[in-house]
């Protein structure tokens, strides 16, 4: 699996991109008024504003469901350079980590600008507070699909009425049995847009791709994609640098 390796360099060629680092993490259930309470002034204090800003998210469904994303961005690698340290590592050690149960595991994901629709957010965190992440893990031998397949969705997503905010990610490092290689995130402002009916997808993308078209692009998604799972993320005001 080459994908992160091989992303990661073209990144690193490209004079801008965005990338967030983000913490899977499960807090200490017996804690967690200390817990918040630490957290919120933590990132007050270290992760308010640039590329070192905090924003964290509720895990509210799929197998993480209760754990909590922190995540700093968007930035690139050389932001690491500059990244708080001293009292800063001193207050994390002493008044987060005592309240965390479990770090699971520590991710950079970069953003496809090209083929991503997010125009329209311009740091709202609050105007689009429900994330519906889809995390996508990859074939081997199918890889040669990936770029063809995502612009497909990308150019069907933008050609559909109204905003339709929507993100493609690339994990930047090999996550061994993990299966984290690609997500996409769609961005709500309520939860009352799931019970909407919006834009066929179906309809639109034969509208750009020609009649009986959709039948071979999930041809193509079945040998691209090995599994999938869904998660809902909710932007967490309290605990976040805001």
């Amino acid at each position: 699996m080459v994908l992160g390796v091989s992303y990661q360099a073209e990144a690193q060629e490209s004079k801008n991109y965005s990338m967030w680092e983000t913490v899977l993490l499960t807090p200490d259930y017996t804690n967690l008024k200390v817990f918040e309470e630490n957290m919120r002034k933590h990132n007050e204090m270290y992760h308010k504003n640039g590329p070192h800003k905090a924003v964290v998210y509720n895990i509210s469904s799929g197998p993480n469901a209760g754990s909590l994303i922190w995540q700093m961005g968007p930035m690139m690698f050389k932001h690491n350079d500059s990244r708080p340290e001293g009292a800063h590592d001193i207050d994390w050690r002493d008044n987060v980590m005592p309240y965390i149960k479990k770090i699971h595991t520590v991710e950079y994901w970069t953003q496809d600008d090209d083929l991503s629709n997010t125009a329209m957010l311009a740091g709202e965190s609050v105007k689009y507070p429900i994330l519906f992440v889809r995390i996508m893990e990859l074939k081997n031998d199918g890889q040669y699909l990936m770029k063809d397949f995502f612009k497909k969705v990308s150019s069907t997503i933008k050609s559909m009425p109204g905003d339709n905010p929507w993100g493609l990610y690339y994990n930047e490092f090999i996550q061994g049995n993990l299966g984290r290689h690609v997500a996409s995130v769609s961005f709500n402002k309520s939860w009352t847009e799931f019970d909407k009916e919006g834009p066929n997808f179906k309809e639109a993308f034969e509208k750009i791709y020609e009649k009986n078209s959709f039948q071979d692009f999930l041809e193509a998604r079945d040998h691209l994609i090995e599994d999938t799972f869904d998660e809902i993320w909710i932007y967490n005001k309290n605990l976040s640098g805001d």
